[in-house]
Order: structure tokens, then C-alpha cells, then sequence
């Protein structure tokens, strides 16, 4: 009471002052003026906090459609290629080299000829083979005469069976010196022809390893030893070397009957579609260390646009999934709560839907659940967006992006 006693006190004291320095009438007009707008402005104030705020205005976004079309079920790797057929030319008899029938880096076929050994030693060696065949021929001959004649005489009792028994012995012998003779005539023969070194199968023929005029040993006993003279790979068709990863083994196993299943080879920046091979080998042991199955396919190569050793893309088609619903990979968006894509209604406001992605095809994505056929998801704009929101598709980016109308879809195209 004391406090407000003295406040009432000090109050009075300044309006006093104020009616004695600027007269009453002129302290109650600003009193009255001051109260007005302070009122005027709690007034205001507590009108303001009752109006509605206006809604914002719908967000522009980019849509696309999702789209239904066959697709394949796949495994990617890295693989490299190998010659189909591979064969280091050897000489099978030694000699000098007289000629040379073939460009480096040419193509050959199988029986074309390469080189050339000096064969005047075994024409020498075949002529020499020739005539002891016939002098074992000519005694073969004549020994024959001598049994018939010994049998004659052993029939009418003028020799003794000994004598008949001697030259049927004679001729015995004689005939295995002929068939000797003709043996040895023909390693000859062979010896000869091996002076022409013909290639043994269609390739590509590599940097020649001897020149003309150079000796050149044989294999010893048609085994290593030899020295070798050229390559010679047969590249069309080429073999795609990749491997496949232990978790992934019980699936390809399951599909390897399936007609569908093939393989695509696609070497990097070479400007070619990839290549459709078929799968040639599987491995049926698991490699230590490595956790991998080797495979193999084989792969039409008739332009030569793949190389051995050359590391190439492989994609392992396992099957064809039928109308599979793809949306663009930047529809799929990742949550708390998982994989999500935005869905435009109708009356373009915006559903949130949990999804489940599956392979990537290119630059769209399959969508196993939450997006059907013809729905348009958001593909660009979706931050700061919330169920419910009302938005703006910007004009003429509503698209079906890579969309065919039929046929199942070129699995080439998304490699």
C-alpha cells in the first residue's frame, strides 16, 4: 500500500508539472491521442493472429510415366577374351628355310602354305627309299619262283621237304623286307612333305619368328623341342572368359537350361553393339581364394572387332521377365524407412509410396511393388515434398522415357 501510495504520489506530481508547463487541455488531448493508438494497435494485432495463412503455391516438378515391357534378369561382369583356336606353328623336320608364302597378320586357311625347308635331302632320302623297295620286290620275285619250283620237286619225291621248307622260309623273309621297304618309303615320303609347313587350321597368322635362309631343328619325337615359327589364332568365333560369384551360383544353375539364357560381350569405346554368344562352360568347382566359378562363352566374331586377352563387358542373360513395370532411376528415392518414389494423383497432388526396386535397366529401374503401369512419378524436384502437397508438372516434361510400345526390350541398349 505504501509503494502504491508513492507511485500514485509521483504520478500525480508529473502530470502537475506537465498542466503547469503546457496547460491541462494540452496534457488530456496527448493522453487521450497516445491511449487511442495503443489500443488501435492491440487491436490490430489481435485481429492479425486470426487470419488464415495462404496456402503456398504447388511446387514445380519433373514427372515421367512408369512404362511395362519385357526385360532380362541379368549378372554383369568383367571377362576378357581368348582364341577360339590357338597354334604355334614347329617344324617337323629340320633343315634350312628357302621360302616364305605369307604376309604377317594375314588370314589363312587351313592347308595354305607357310614355309618352305630345303627338300633336296629328303628327295634324296625318298628316291633312296624307293629303290630299296624295289630290289626287295625283285628278290620277293624271285624267291617266290624258287618255292614254287621246290614244291614241285618235293611233290614228285626229287628234293627233300627240307629244301621245300628253306625257300617258303626265303620268301617269308623277303616279304618283310618289303613291307620294311615300304614303311621306310613312306617316312620318306612324309619327311618330304613336311618340307612344306602348311597351316593346320583358319586364323589370323601372327609376326613371323625365323626368316628365309634361317636352319631350323625339328621337334624331338614330334614333341617340344621345335622351334616355333609362327601363331596362328582362329579368332571367329572368339571365346569370353568371366567368372561368377559364389552367391550367385544356385541362380545361374537354375537357369541354365533356359532358352533365354545367353551372353553378351561388349568391349569398351570400340563403337560396336555388344556381341550375343552362347555359353560354352561352366566350371563345377569353386576356386580357393577366390570364391569364383569360371565360365566360358563363345561369341560370334566375324568382323575381328574382339581380341584375345582384350578385358571386355560381359552380361550373363539368365531370362526374360515379362511385363515388368520400370520407372527412371531418379524416381527412386531412399528413406528412413527404405526405397520410396513420389506419385502424382490425378488432381496433382502427391502420394509417398514405399517401393521395391529391383535390376537396373540403363537408365530406368524395375519396380517389383508400389508403382503400376501409367503412373506418373516425380523424377526431378522432389525435395522439401510431402504427401498430400499439391504440385506443378512442368510443361512438356510429362515423358515415357525410352518407352516401346512392343517387343520385349533390347537388353543390348541398357549394357
Amino acid at each position: 500500500m505504501i509503494a502504491v501510495s508513492k507511485m500514485s504520489t509521483a504520478t500525480r506530481e508529473v502530470v502537475d508539472d506537465l498542466e503547469e508547463r503546457f496547460g491541462r487541455k494540452r496534457v488530456y488531448l496527448f493522453g487521450g491521442s497516445a491511449l487511442l493508438i495503443a489500443l488501435l494497435l492491440l487491436l490490430r494485432f489481435a485481429t492479425s493472429g486470426n487470419k488464415k495463412q495462404p496456402p503456398p503455391p504447388p511446387r514445380p516438378v519433373t514427372v515421367a510415366k512408369a512404362v511395362q515391357r519385357d526385360v532380362p534378369l541379368y549378372l554383369d561382369q568383367i571377362g576378357t577374351c581368348a582364341a577360339n583356336e590357338s597354334v604355334q606353328v614347329q617344324a617337323q623336320v629340320s633343315g634350312q628355310i628357302i621360302e616364305r608364302h605369307f604376309k604377317d597378320g594375314a588370314d589363312v586357311k587351313k592347308g595354305d602354305l607357310l614355309f618352305t625347308i630345303d627338300p633336296r635331302p629328303y628327295q634324296a632320302m625318298l628316291d633312296q627309299a624307293k629303290g630299296q623297295l624295289a630290289q626287295a620286290k625283285a628278290q620277293l620275285a624271285l624267291d617266290q619262283l624258287n618255292w614254287r619250283r621246290q614244291q614241285e620237286l618235293w611233290s614228285k619225291k626229287v628234293s627233300s621237304a627240307q629244301e621245300a621248307d628253306t625257300a617258303q622260309a626265303t620268301v617269308a623273309t623277303d616279304e618283310a623286307r618289303v613291307q620294311s621297304a615300304e614303311a621306310a618309303l613312306s617316312a620318306a615320303q612324309v619327311n618330304l612333305d613336311f618340307t612344306n609347313i602348311k597351316s593346320p587350321i583358319d586364323g589370323r597368322i601372327g609376326l613371323r619368328q625365323v626368316d628365309v635362309g634361317n636352319t631350323v631343328s625339328a621337334a624331338v619325337n614330334g614333341g617340344a623341342g621345335g622351334a616355333v615359327l609362327v601363331t596362328i589364332d582362329n579368332l571367329d568365333p572368339i571365346y569370353t572368359d568371366f567368372t561368377i560369384a559364389e552367391p550367385d551360383i544356385p541362380l545361374v544353375r537354375q537357369y541354365l537350361n533356359n532358352p533365354n539364357l545367353k551372353v553378351l560381350t561388349d568391349a569398351e569405346g570400340d563403337n560396336f553393339p555388344p556381341r550375343e554368344g552362347k555359353l560354352y562352360f561352366i566350371a563345377n568347382t569353386v576356386q580357393p581364394g577366390t570364391g569364383t566359378v569360371q565360365a566360358r562363352a563363345i561369341t560370334p566374331n566375324p568382323d575381328r572387332a574382339l581380341w584375345p586377352s582384350q578385358f571386355v563387358h560381359v552380361r550373363l542373360i539368365l531370362d526374360v521377365i515379362k511385363n515388368a513395370t520400370l520407372v527412371p532411376n531418379n524416381a527412386v528415392q531412399n528413406g528412413q524407412n527404405g526405397p520410396y518414389a513420389f506419385v502424382v494423383k490425378p488432381d496433382s497432388t502427391i502420394d509417398l509410396r514405399q517401393v521395391e526396386p529391383g535390376q537396373k535397366q540403363g537408365e530406368l529401374t524395375l519396380i517389383k511393388k508400389g508403382v503400376r503401369p501409367g503412373e506418373e512419378v516425380i523424377v526431378r524436384g522432389q525435395l522439401q515434398l510431402a504427401p498430400g502437397m499439391k504440385v506443378a508438372v512442368q510443361p512438356g516434361e510429362a515423358a515415357s522415357p525410352n518407352e516401346k510400345k512392343n517387343g520385349p526390350a533390347d537388353s543390348s541398349s541398357t549394357f
